[in-house]
């Protein structure tokens, strides 16, 4: 059950286009994270222009105001699953809204079963609900 939290410039996509980003991710959390079906949990921010300050590390990438930076808060994926998430997220946002790979941030954020409360004040995982 990864948590998804989305950072994006505000007004540069519609409603729709936000949610497309959004089932973009989620697609590719189901393909290359072993996400459950069902197990979505995204929070989408839009930040004023000039609240999202990404440089290039030195390596050379021209960033736009259509960045996305995804933060994936989760458990146990593999270094292997998450290079290849990080190169399917690039390539399917490309392809299918058009957004540079350049300006697709992904940081991934390891959790445990103890971290997490779906609801009802009740840890779910500790006390064997999931």
């Amino acid at each position: 059950m990864p948590l998804v939290h989305i950072h994006v410039i505000e007004n540069r996509r519609t409603p729709e286009q936000l949610r497309h980003v959004a089932d973009v991710v989620q697609n590719v959390m189901l393909e290359h994270f072993a996400a459950p079906d069902r197990d979505r949990y995204q929070l989408i921010t839009e930040h004023k222009p000039g609240q999202i300050i990404a440089e290039d590390t030195g390596l050379g990438f021209e960033r736009t105001d259509d960045i996305v930076v995804v933060q994936i808060a989760q458990q146990g994926r593999s270094v292997d699953q998450k290079t290849a998430m990080y190169r399917a997220l690039a390539d399917r946002l490309h392809i299918e809204t058009g957004l540079a790979p350049t300006d697709v941030i992904v940081s991934v954020v390891e959790n445990t079963r103890d971290d997490w409360s779906f609801g009802n004040g009740i840890a779910q995982f500790v006390e064997g609900h999931l």
